[in-house]
């Protein structure tokens, strides 16, 4: 069975109000699922095994060695889940030696997929899920890995909600920074504001709420993109499809560290959706995390649009 764990919601309808905080359940996956080839061969097997996590994650009874004395915590992508988006990098970093551990966040009750709803809530998930991986394993902080929506609610809980004292680094993986067009809406949306709430009747809470220049983004990135403690790093793509312009995932401060993946391999072309399952990307989280066994990475070209096809038919699996 999943593990549920209590943790701090918001009111859905925007940024949360003092004396209005409700608690919702996160869900902990404990049944370890094999590393997948891309997020459509994930979405099958979790048909059969809903409550799938990444291989060897989620072992609460791990404790961080000498070499690696931070837990990493995987936070998952939009309409997706730790098993989706890390069935490969989650038992890498196992495998390097980490205590990993993966949420599943921001979820509908009964529904099938995660990170769908209210993004303040889900960044109040995270905090909540910290705090529990830092009480089983005894460690002073851990190391945070977002992808896309991942990156920016676990970014919300370092810089807005207290996380800093407890985070050693956070890397985001295609982190909309500053908030997507999401395929050219926001554009049109921003001439049209009702649209927003058309949008919503097509497309998740948590969606339109990470759109360029939306409440939530405007709020993450108040007073600054960064705290001082905590190191950062962007990885991301210019040919990413959801971030535009790429610009926008790029962090500001002399905490952030921004990687191009363009800029380190041209050839690549690996945009938003395949980037958790591109081997370029994975060496790079590697060496974030451990930089003292940081290997390079080999440049392999990669078509433009690759993963596209699949995150569809898995969505729609």
């Amino acid at each position: 069975m999943p593990i549920e764990t209590g943790v701090a919601a918001a009111q859905p309808a925007g940024q949360p109000v003092a004396g209005t905080i409700i608690y919702l359940p996160a869900v902990v996956p404990v049944e370890s699922g094999p590393p997948q080839s891309g997020p459509l061969a994930a979405a099958n097997y979790l048909k059969l095994h809903p409550n799938a996590a990444p291989e060897g994650t989620n072992n609460f009874g791990c404790k961080p060695s000498a070499a690696h004395p931070r837990p990493v915590v995987l936070a998952h992508g939009t309409d997706s889940s730790a098993y989706s988006d890390f069935s490969v990098i989650g038992p890498q970093l196992v495998q390097a030696g980490f205590c990993v551990f993966a949420l599943n966040y921001g979820g509908k009750p009964g529904g099938k997929s995660y990170g769908t709803e209210d993004i303040w809530a889900s960044s109040a998930q995270v905090g909540g899920f910290v705090d529990q991986v830092l009480a089983a394993t005894g460690a002073a902080k851990v190391d945070i890995v977002g992808f896309s929506q991942g990156a920016s609610v676990s970014r919300f809980y370092i810089n807005k909600l207290g996380g800093a004292a407890k985070v050693g680094q956070w890397v985001g993986v295609a982190s909309p920074s500053y908030g997507g067009v999401m395929y050219g809406l926001v554009p049109v949306a921003d001439q049209v504001p009702a649209l927003f709430t058309v949008a919503e009747l097509f497309s998740s809470e948590a969606a339109v709420q990470q759109a360029a220049g939306s409440p939530y983004i405007t709020e993450l990135n108040a007073g600054g993109d960064t705290v001082p403690s905590v190191r950062y790093t962007t990885i991301g793509s210019r040919v990413d499809e959801m971030i535009q312009p790429f610009e926008n995932i790029a962090l500001h401060g002399s905490e952030a560290t921004n990687l191009v993946l363009q800029d380190l391999c041209p050839v690549n072309k690996t945009g938003h959706f395949h980037e958790v399952y591109d081997p370029y990307v994975q060496q790079l989280v590697r060496n974030t995390l451990d930089p003292e066994h940081a290997v390079t990475p080999a440049c392999v070209a990669v078509p433009l649009g690759t993963g596209i096809s699949e995150v569809v038919l898995a969505a729609h699996s």
